[in-house]
């Protein structure tokens, strides 16, 4: 299994990147100059004029479409198609897979219940799940698994390229299977000593909300997380591969024999995990997440703290619970993003939530290295 790439290539790609161009465009896509154009609502803030420009030009070979709120909400853009055989614009309120944003929610969740008093941030994950992990693994504390610090190794996915991924995509893996395989491998490091951000955290989490809630991981979560902070057109779909209501397709780029391109529907696709990636939402339901979290009306102050604590004896750490630190342009920002085929998401935000960004772009590579190039001429424009 793959493990899951870092969020640092974002760090990495803003603080180096320089404006580029767009690849060749889909054979099946409209042509740059007919394509529809980007439709936004520009406010005081934010560089509306340059976010216009991050978008021009799509659907192209790197991306279909593009969804983006910067500033809470003070600027909104689509731009690109909701699918390439109709060539009708992108749907502005669509939903979409978000990915590894999902763990933000995860991490609020538990947080919750750690201020309810359910949940000891300091005690092994052992004593709430009992046999969940082998004898050869130390104490595991709930913290650990928050920040990436545990040591359990990744677990076993369904493959390792595109096309073996594919041909399971309406396949689900049950999260204690996952565990298990993860577990037969053995430590990786001594828990506490280094940092390597694994799906398998929050996995190990998923599990742990629905011990000590008695409820499946979505009900929990939406009751701790997405009720509260108004998420209305969010929701974890289980095994159902399909995105319900509005939403803009998914395409994976393809190389054939012959060396051309061809661009594969991903829409349809059965979630990972849960607690993990497995949710769906939209750009407003993610920035309402954001900035209700960031001022405290989702989890109370003393466990929010852990969101903007990066563990001090580890070295190398930029992860909290939940977020990842990221310095950029002499702003400290609090970010997540999250990658399943076709696409591609994020939310970032200083702490005090001055600068925020939010966006959906719907990569044609959404698991390749490196970040996505509309990507970041979006996220160039918006936190510069």
């Amino acid at each position: 299994m793959r493990v899951h790439r870092r969020t640092t290539v974002l760090a990495l790609s803003v603080a180096l990147l320089a404006a580029t161009g767009p690849l060749e465009a889909p054979a099946s896509a409209a042509p740059a100059a007919s394509a529809p154009a980007v439709r936004a609502r520009t406010a005081a803030g934010p560089d509306g004029a340059a976010l216009r420009a991050a978008l021009a030009g799509l659907p192209d070979g790197d991306a279909t479409a593009a969804l983006v709120r910067v500033g809470d909400g003070r600027w909104r853009g689509s731009a690109g198609v909701h699918d390439l055989a109709s060539g009708r614009p992108a749907d502005p309120r669509a939903r979409f897979r978000a990915g590894s944003t999902t763990k933000v929610v995860t991490a609020a969740a538990v947080l919750r219940l750690a201020a309810d008093g359910r949940i000891d941030l300091d005690a092994p994950v052992q004593r709430y799940l009992p046999g969940l992990l082998s004898t050869a693994f130390r104490p595991v504390t709930v913290r650990q698994l928050l920040n990436h610090t545990s040591g359990i190794p990744a677990g076993d996915g369904l493959g390792d390229s595109f096309e073996e991924l594919y041909a399971h995509r309406f396949e689900y893996l049950a999260p204690r299977q996952v565990v298990a395989s993860a577990v037969a491998k053995g430590p990786e490091f001594v828990p506490g000593t280094r940092q390597h951000y694994l799906n398998i955290n929050y996995t190990v989490l998923g599990l742990l909300v629905e011990e000590v809630t008695g409820r499946p991981y979505a009900s929990a979560a939406t009751a701790l997380v997405l009720r509260p902070a108004g998420m209305r057109d969010t929701s974890f779909p289980g095994a159902d591969p399909r995105i319900r209501g509005p939403h803009n397709h998914g395409y994976q780029k393809v190389r054939r024999a012959d060396g051309t391109a061809e661009f594969v529907d991903v829409t349809d696709w059965v979630p990972a995990d849960e607690a993990v990636g497995g949710m769906i939402s939209t750009t407003a339901d993610l920035e309402r997440l954001l900035t209700r979290l960031f001022r405290g009306e989702l989890v109370p102050a003393p466990q929010l703290e852990e969101m903007f604590t990066v563990p001090a004896d580890v070295p190398g750490a930029s992860y909290s619970a939940g977020l990842q630190r990221f310095e950029h342009d002499g702003r400290v920002y609090w970010l997540k993003s999250g990658a399943r085929y076709g696409y591609s998401t994020l939310l970032a935000a200083t702490r005090d939530l001055s600068r925020t960004l939010v966006y959906s772009v719907n990569s044609t590579d959404a698991k390749g290295e490196g970040m996505n190039p509309v990507a970041q001429r979006i996220a160039l424009a918006a936190l510069t």
